[in-house]
């Protein structure tokens, strides 16, 4: 079986690893959407299943007024110890660094245990379990690794930070982890931003605390000014399989078009290493490709994640995303079973508020969203419609509101600082499937007609909605909302099914 990246496509980005015996766990970075921190399950470390979120709970993850794409959920790290899973994270906003823990990485986990550390320890904190007990929390703050010893059970450090490499001179050095292979201990992060000019390093010492002596062949891993369709590769983590082999996780991203821009975030990538004279090679030396070599090891049973939910299950499938905290009572499955009926808010997609919004992630450049709407609820003031959506600045919409004339769509694009209503129809029934068809270079809003054709509404850009433009570290959603200018208490719009495929 090929490795065939990405191997968890779509925004799933700076993942870290750990492997139980026979099975590796990952975790991502989930910045303003809730729930946060997807955790995926893998035998193969080819095929990844999600078995669910880390943080479920408000309890764990505040997200009120939060930047959904600069603040939030920042940069986790998994471990496992004694039985015991670890994740130590980043709220930027609501704070700062955190651990929880669980038996069961399906969940749940605790609640957050907060650390009692200097600010300067900064973000992108990772764990280190060493062999005489010791655990050392290891971070970047003022553009170095800071490194201190911690209880893990009550987040109190037991030394000050202590600043112990700068890494190899590349801007933005984030995402340390250390680890250790017999005597020597090994220091890795990334550098040069999360960008084009992304690349690992990694430094070997005799002690936790260096001197550092950096690898002779640095960057480990980059694909700076190099002609390949993966870009922006790094955000590493080293797992060693039971079988003894050694493998690197961290994400790219797949840009299209000239100049280059990418909608589908970064994405979780895999590539095997090798240890030469103590340092490790990635993948012969190699740029990494979208087929390579598999990995031999058992195979993983693949739960396909569904192209379509019709709601019939009670409860929201395990894909779905709400932007920051969301308001419960604004999503009803049950009041009309098998439909998904949404109460609109007064915050809308623009804002930081919690908007009446459920999402789930573009995962290839050419797709297609669909779902079929139920408005006859609507009333004057209420607005629900499909949105492709990449953060509250950059997001286009087919939406439904009621004019004195019936049913009309519209379609809106925000880009920036400039929204506008740049199309309008008017429909007088009150079901209808809207759709949006997504090319590496357009999103094609529209609707689908008696006679199953698509009817194209308006359009707009795809590079306007890459990160590129966009800014920030998130890739893009298409979702469901509502929004209204007056209270409701009840479903304004009704979703018999939603298609991604």
């Amino acid at each position: 079986m090929l490795l065939k990246n990405p191997v968890i496509p779509g925004f799933y980005p700076d993942p870290s690893v750990c492997v139980v015996g026979e099975d590796f766990y990952s975790v991502h970075s989930s910045f303003g959407y809730f729930p946060g921190i997807p955790i995926f399950h893998s035998r193969d470390l080819t095929t990844w299943n999600q078995i669910g979120h880390v943080l479920t709970r408000e309890s764990q993850l505040a997200l009120t007024g939060a930047s959904i794409s600069g603040d939030g959920i920042f940069a986790p790290t998994i471990r496992h110890h004694d039985g015991t899973f670890y994740v130590i994270t980043t709220n930027v906003r609501h704070g700062g660094n955190f651990i929880v823990h669980t038996d069961d990485p399906a969940g749940p986990w605790s609640d957050p245990v907060w650390i009692d550390s200097p600010s300067e320890s900064g973000i992108d904190p990772s764990l280190f379990f060493d062999q005489d007990g010791s655990v050392y929390f290891t971070g970047t703050g003022n553009d170095r690794v800071q490194q201190f010893r911690i209880d893990v059970a009550s987040g109190r450090a037991l030394e000050p930070a202590i600043s112990v490499w700068g890494g190899t001179g590349g801007q933005y050095p984030e995402a340390p982890h250390l680890f250790r292979i017999g005597n020597t201990y090994y220091l890795t992060m990334a550098e040069g931003g999360t960008e084009y000019m992304h690349m690992q390093t990694i430094a070997r010492s005799a002690t936790p605390y260096g001197p550092w002596e950096s690898c002779p062949h640095n960057p480990i891993l980059t694909h700076r000014s190099r002609k390949s369709p993966f870009h922006a590769v790094g955000h590493s983590d080293f797992v060693r399989s039971h079988d003894g082999r050694w493998w690197l996780v961290f994400h790219a991203i797949r840009p299209t078009s000239y100049p280059m821009f990418h909608v589908c975030g970064r994405e979780t990538c895999v590539a095997p290493v090798e240890w030469i004279d103590g340092w490790p090679v990635v993948n012969g030396g190699e740029l990494i490709t979208s087929e390579m070599p598999g990995t031999g090891l058992p195979s993983t049973i693949a739960f396909q994640e569904a192209t379509s939910d019709e709601f019939d299950s009670g409860v929201l499938a395990i894909y779905w995303n709400h932007l920051r905290n969301p308001v419960v009572d604004n999503y009803r499955l049950s009041d009309r079973p098998g439909w998904l009926g949404l109460v609109p808010g007064a915050d809308d997609l623009s804002g930081r508020g919690c908007p009446t919004f459920v999402g789930r992630r573009q995962r290839q450049q050419a797709c297609t969203a669909m779902a079929r709407f139920d408005f006859s609820d609507l009333r004057q003031g209420d607005e629900a419609g499909l949105t492709v959506f990449q953060n509250e600045d950059h997001h286009y919409e087919i939406a439904g509101v009621r004019s004195v004339e019936g049913l009309e769509l519209i379609v809106r694009r925000r880009i920036g600082d400039l929204e506008s209503v740049v199309a309008r129809s008017l429909r007088f029934g009150e079901s209808i499937t809207l759709s949006i068809q997504a090319t590496p270079e357009m999103y094609v809003l529209g609707f689908v007609d008696e006679g199953e054709q698509f009817v194209e509404i308006g359009r707009g850009r795809a590079r306007y909605l890459g990160t590129e433009t966009a800014g920030y570290f998130t890739g893009c959603y298409f979702g469901m909302y509502a929004v209204s200018s007056e209270h409701r208490a009840r479903p304004c719009a009704w979703i018999d099914w939603m298609s991604l495929d």
